[in-house]
Protein backbone atom coordinates (compact mmCIF):
# COMPACT_ATOMS: atom_id res chain seq x y z
CA UNK A 1 0.00 0.00 0.00
CA UNK A 2 3.11 2.83 -0.26
CA UNK A 3 3.14 5.10 -2.77
CA UNK A 4 5.85 5.87 -5.11
CA UNK A 5 6.04 9.51 -7.17
CA UNK A 6 8.49 10.26 -10.14
CA UNK A 7 9.74 13.07 -9.96
CA UNK A 8 10.96 14.91 -13.31
CA UNK A 9 11.81 18.55 -14.33
CA UNK A 10 11.50 20.84 -17.49
CA UNK A 11 13.79 23.86 -17.19
CA UNK A 12 14.21 23.90 -13.57
CA UNK A 13 10.40 23.73 -13.55
CA UNK A 14 9.71 20.43 -11.12
CA UNK A 15 6.30 17.98 -11.22
CA UNK A 16 6.29 15.00 -9.25
CA UNK A 17 3.96 12.20 -11.47
CA UNK A 18 1.15 9.98 -9.33
CA UNK A 19 0.71 6.90 -11.83
CA UNK A 20 -3.10 5.43 -10.72
CA UNK A 21 -2.22 2.06 -12.44
CA UNK A 22 1.06 1.78 -10.56
CA UNK A 23 -0.53 3.22 -7.19
CA UNK A 24 -3.48 2.13 -4.52
CA UNK A 25 -4.37 5.25 -3.35
CA UNK A 26 -6.39 8.37 -4.14
CA UNK A 27 -4.85 11.67 -4.11
CA UNK A 28 -6.98 14.37 -2.44
CA UNK A 29 -6.44 17.68 -1.86
CA UNK A 30 -4.78 17.94 1.20
CA UNK A 31 -2.30 15.25 0.26
CA UNK A 32 -1.49 17.22 -3.22
CA UNK A 33 -0.65 20.41 -0.97
CA UNK A 34 1.52 18.44 1.78
CA UNK A 35 3.60 16.40 -0.90
CA UNK A 36 4.41 19.72 -3.19
CA UNK A 37 5.48 21.46 0.20
CA UNK A 38 8.88 21.66 -0.19
CA UNK A 39 9.77 21.68 3.95
CA UNK A 40 6.94 19.06 4.64
CA UNK A 41 6.70 16.89 1.65
CA UNK A 42 8.73 16.62 -1.50
CA UNK A 43 8.41 19.43 -2.96
CA UNK A 44 7.31 20.20 -6.40
CA UNK A 45 5.65 22.94 -8.92
CA UNK A 46 2.97 20.33 -9.11
CA UNK A 47 1.68 16.84 -9.22
CA UNK A 48 0.81 15.06 -12.64
CA UNK A 49 -1.35 12.61 -12.18
CA UNK A 50 -1.75 9.97 -15.08
CA UNK A 51 -1.60 8.32 -17.48
CA UNK A 52 -5.83 7.41 -17.56
CA UNK A 53 -6.33 5.39 -20.18
CA UNK A 54 -8.99 5.04 -21.95
CA UNK A 55 -10.33 3.98 -25.54
CA UNK A 56 -6.89 4.51 -27.24
CA UNK A 57 -6.67 7.97 -25.46
CA UNK A 58 -4.40 8.99 -23.08
CA UNK A 59 -4.93 11.44 -20.36
CA UNK A 60 -3.61 13.36 -17.90
CA UNK A 61 -4.76 15.49 -14.88
CA UNK A 62 -2.61 18.47 -13.68
CA UNK A 63 -2.89 19.64 -10.10
CA UNK A 64 -1.15 22.76 -8.61
CA UNK A 65 1.05 23.02 -5.16
CA UNK A 66 -2.26 24.46 -3.76
CA UNK A 67 -4.25 21.13 -4.83
CA UNK A 68 -6.46 22.87 -7.84
CA UNK A 69 -6.66 21.66 -11.00
CA UNK A 70 -4.73 23.72 -13.93
CA UNK A 71 -6.03 23.36 -17.76
CA UNK A 72 -2.37 22.92 -19.16
CA UNK A 73 0.98 22.98 -18.23
CA UNK A 74 3.95 23.20 -21.17
CA UNK A 75 7.04 21.81 -19.11
CA UNK A 76 4.13 19.24 -17.40
CA UNK A 77 3.00 17.88 -20.73
CA UNK A 78 6.72 17.95 -21.50
CA UNK A 79 7.76 15.56 -18.54
CA UNK A 80 4.57 13.61 -18.53
CA UNK A 81 5.34 12.47 -22.28
CA UNK A 82 9.09 11.63 -21.14
CA UNK A 83 7.32 10.11 -18.26
CA UNK A 84 5.39 7.77 -20.68
CA UNK A 85 8.17 7.17 -22.84
CA UNK A 86 10.30 5.90 -20.42
CA UNK A 87 7.83 3.42 -18.75
CA UNK A 88 6.45 1.93 -22.21
CA UNK A 89 3.20 3.73 -22.33
CA UNK A 90 3.92 4.80 -25.92
CA UNK A 91 6.62 3.74 -28.55
CA UNK A 92 6.45 5.77 -31.10
CA UNK A 93 7.89 9.34 -32.55
CA UNK A 94 4.58 11.05 -32.04
CA UNK A 95 1.26 10.71 -29.86
CA UNK A 96 -1.83 13.06 -28.79
CA UNK A 97 -2.15 13.71 -24.99
CA UNK A 98 -5.10 15.06 -23.65
CA UNK A 99 -5.44 17.65 -21.17
CA UNK A 100 -8.24 19.94 -19.65
CA UNK A 101 -7.36 22.56 -21.54
CA UNK A 102 -7.36 20.97 -24.83
CA UNK A 103 -5.37 17.80 -26.61
CA UNK A 104 -1.96 18.56 -27.51
CA UNK A 105 0.15 16.64 -30.53
CA UNK A 106 3.64 15.27 -29.14
CA UNK A 107 7.03 14.54 -30.62
CA UNK A 108 10.34 13.26 -29.37
CA UNK A 109 13.13 14.41 -31.24
CA UNK A 110 15.56 12.21 -30.05
CA UNK A 111 15.41 8.91 -29.11
CA UNK A 112 16.06 9.15 -25.01
CA UNK A 113 13.12 11.62 -24.98
CA UNK A 114 15.19 14.36 -23.53
CA UNK A 115 13.92 16.71 -26.02
CA UNK A 116 10.48 17.46 -26.86
CA UNK A 117 8.40 19.22 -29.27
CA UNK A 118 4.63 19.60 -28.63
CA UNK A 119 2.12 21.29 -30.81
CA UNK A 120 0.10 23.16 -27.73
CA UNK A 121 -2.81 24.44 -29.21
CA UNK A 122 -4.42 27.56 -30.28
CA UNK A 123 -3.81 31.22 -28.73
CA UNK A 124 -6.93 33.43 -28.18
CA UNK A 125 -6.85 36.96 -27.02
CA UNK A 126 -10.91 37.08 -26.61
CA UNK A 127 -11.88 38.42 -23.11
CA UNK A 128 -14.44 35.45 -22.67
CA UNK A 129 -12.86 32.30 -23.95
CA UNK A 130 -9.60 33.31 -20.93
CA UNK A 131 -11.54 34.68 -19.35
CA UNK A 132 -11.96 38.56 -18.50
CA UNK A 133 -14.88 40.14 -16.99
CA UNK A 134 -16.56 42.47 -19.05
CA UNK A 135 -17.52 43.29 -22.34
CA UNK A 136 -16.58 40.71 -25.33
CA UNK A 137 -13.35 41.73 -26.87
CA UNK A 138 -9.66 41.25 -27.33
CA UNK A 139 -7.11 42.67 -24.45
CA UNK A 140 -3.77 43.79 -26.83
CA UNK A 141 -1.70 46.14 -24.83
CA UNK A 142 -4.50 47.45 -22.95
CA UNK A 143 -3.71 49.62 -19.88
CA UNK A 144 -5.30 47.68 -16.69
CA UNK A 145 -4.70 48.61 -13.13
CA UNK A 146 -3.40 46.07 -10.79
CA UNK A 147 -2.32 47.56 -7.27
CA UNK A 148 -2.96 51.33 -8.11
CA UNK A 149 -1.13 51.32 -11.08
CA UNK A 150 -1.80 51.46 -14.45
CA UNK A 151 0.60 48.24 -16.71
CA UNK A 152 0.32 47.76 -20.24
CA UNK A 153 -1.23 44.44 -20.37
CA UNK A 154 -1.77 41.57 -23.02
CA UNK A 155 -4.40 38.60 -22.14
CA UNK A 156 -4.30 35.48 -23.39
CA UNK A 157 -5.39 31.53 -23.41
CA UNK A 158 -3.23 28.72 -24.69
CA UNK A 159 -5.38 26.58 -23.26
CA UNK A 160 -4.79 28.12 -19.51
CA UNK A 161 -5.16 31.91 -19.16
CA UNK A 162 -2.47 34.36 -18.94
CA UNK A 163 -1.95 38.03 -18.28
CA UNK A 164 0.87 39.62 -20.24
CA UNK A 165 2.51 42.75 -19.04
CA UNK A 166 5.17 44.30 -21.12
CA UNK A 167 8.08 46.43 -19.14
CA UNK A 168 11.57 47.50 -20.11
CA UNK A 169 13.16 45.35 -17.20
CA UNK A 170 12.04 42.08 -16.04
CA UNK A 171 13.33 40.73 -12.35
CA UNK A 172 12.23 38.06 -9.87
CA UNK A 173 11.56 40.55 -6.77
CA UNK A 174 9.27 42.65 -9.61
CA UNK A 175 7.67 38.92 -10.34
CA UNK A 176 6.63 38.23 -6.66
CA UNK A 177 5.66 41.55 -5.38
CA UNK A 178 3.14 42.04 -8.71
CA UNK A 179 2.09 38.51 -8.94
CA UNK A 180 -0.04 37.94 -6.42
CA UNK A 181 -2.70 40.86 -7.25
CA UNK A 182 -2.51 39.97 -11.05
CA UNK A 183 -3.21 36.16 -10.05
CA UNK A 184 -6.23 37.48 -7.85
CA UNK A 185 -7.38 40.54 -9.73
CA UNK A 186 -11.49 40.96 -9.43
CA UNK A 187 -10.59 40.94 -13.75
CA UNK A 188 -10.32 37.09 -13.93
CA UNK A 189 -13.13 34.77 -12.71
CA UNK A 190 -10.70 31.95 -12.64
CA UNK A 191 -7.52 33.15 -11.30
CA UNK A 192 -4.73 33.59 -13.55
CA UNK A 193 -0.90 33.16 -14.57
CA UNK A 194 1.44 36.50 -14.89
CA UNK A 195 4.47 37.09 -16.74
CA UNK A 196 6.46 40.11 -17.02
CA UNK A 197 7.60 39.98 -20.66
CA UNK A 198 11.08 42.16 -21.85
CA UNK A 199 11.18 42.15 -25.93
CA UNK A 200 15.49 41.86 -26.13
CA UNK A 201 15.01 41.82 -30.24
CA UNK A 202 13.01 40.14 -32.69
CA UNK A 203 13.84 36.78 -31.69
CA UNK A 204 14.22 36.58 -28.17
CA UNK A 205 12.14 37.45 -25.28
CA UNK A 206 12.89 37.44 -21.83
CA UNK A 207 10.10 36.34 -18.97
CA UNK A 208 10.07 36.11 -15.36
CA UNK A 209 6.90 34.24 -14.00
CA UNK A 210 4.01 33.68 -11.15
CA UNK A 211 1.59 30.99 -11.81
CA UNK A 212 -1.78 30.60 -10.45
CA UNK A 213 -1.73 28.33 -7.72
CA UNK A 214 2.11 27.85 -7.50
CA UNK A 215 3.64 31.50 -7.61
CA UNK A 216 7.18 32.23 -8.57
CA UNK A 217 8.65 29.31 -10.78
CA UNK A 218 12.19 29.44 -12.59
CA UNK A 219 10.03 28.22 -16.14
CA UNK A 220 6.59 27.55 -17.16
CA UNK A 221 5.74 26.25 -21.02
CA UNK A 222 2.34 27.89 -21.58
CA UNK A 223 3.79 30.99 -20.19
CA UNK A 224 6.57 31.51 -22.60
CA UNK A 225 4.00 30.47 -25.23
CA UNK A 226 1.71 33.11 -24.19
CA UNK A 227 4.64 36.02 -23.74
CA UNK A 228 5.45 34.75 -27.11
CA UNK A 229 1.84 34.95 -29.00
CA UNK A 230 1.57 37.91 -27.22
CA UNK A 231 4.80 39.82 -28.39
CA UNK A 232 3.96 38.35 -31.81
CA UNK A 233 0.46 39.37 -31.56
CA UNK A 234 1.83 43.04 -31.32
CA UNK A 235 4.31 42.82 -34.50
CA UNK A 236 7.23 43.22 -32.09
CA UNK A 237 8.67 40.00 -32.89
CA UNK A 238 9.11 37.47 -35.49
CA UNK A 239 7.12 34.24 -35.57
CA UNK A 240 9.65 32.18 -34.25
CA UNK A 241 11.68 33.36 -30.96
CA UNK A 242 13.47 32.20 -28.06
CA UNK A 243 12.02 32.40 -24.58
CA UNK A 244 14.62 33.21 -22.10
CA UNK A 245 13.63 32.36 -18.33
CA UNK A 246 15.09 32.07 -15.27
CA UNK A 247 15.48 28.43 -15.84
CA UNK A 248 15.97 27.96 -19.00
CA UNK A 249 15.41 28.49 -22.71
CA UNK A 250 12.21 27.30 -24.55
CA UNK A 251 11.57 27.70 -28.72
CA UNK A 252 8.47 28.83 -29.29
CA UNK A 253 6.94 29.46 -32.96
CA UNK A 254 3.34 30.82 -33.66
CA UNK A 255 1.52 29.52 -37.17
CA UNK A 256 -0.73 31.80 -39.41
CA UNK A 257 -3.45 30.38 -37.41
CA UNK A 258 -2.44 31.05 -34.19
CA UNK A 259 -1.32 27.51 -33.16
CA UNK A 260 2.04 27.21 -31.15
CA UNK A 261 4.45 24.95 -31.47
CA UNK A 262 6.94 24.67 -28.13
CA UNK A 263 10.43 23.03 -27.86
CA UNK A 264 12.50 22.66 -24.73
CA UNK A 265 14.43 20.31 -22.75
CA UNK A 266 13.15 17.70 -19.79
CA UNK A 267 15.53 15.44 -17.29
CA UNK A 268 14.16 12.68 -15.15
CA UNK A 269 15.09 13.22 -11.41
CA UNK A 270 14.39 9.95 -9.56
CA UNK A 271 11.59 8.02 -7.67
CA UNK A 272 9.89 8.50 -4.20
CA UNK A 273 8.39 6.19 -1.71
CA UNK A 274 6.32 7.68 0.94
CA UNK A 275 6.64 6.68 4.73
CA UNK A 276 4.32 5.40 6.31
CA UNK A 277 3.59 8.01 8.69
CA UNK A 278 3.27 10.33 5.71
CA UNK A 279 0.73 8.37 4.16
CA UNK A 280 -1.64 8.90 7.25
CA UNK A 281 -2.90 11.89 5.59
CA UNK A 282 -4.86 9.63 3.00
CA UNK A 283 -8.27 8.50 3.05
Amino acid sequence: MSLMLQKYQGLGNDYLIYDPNKNKKNLGKDAIIKICNRNFGIGSDGILYGPILEENKISLKIYNPDGSEAEKSGNGVRIFAKYLLDKGYVDGQKFVLSTLGGDVEIEFLEKKGTMIKVLMGKATFMSNEIPVIGDKREIINQPVMFRDYFYNTTCVSVGNPHCVIMMEEVTREKATELGPYVENSKYFPNRINMQLLKVMDRQNLQIEIYERGAGYTLASGTSGCAAAAAAYKMGLTDSKVTVHMPGGELKVEILPDNSIYMTGEVGYIGYFTLADDFLEIYN
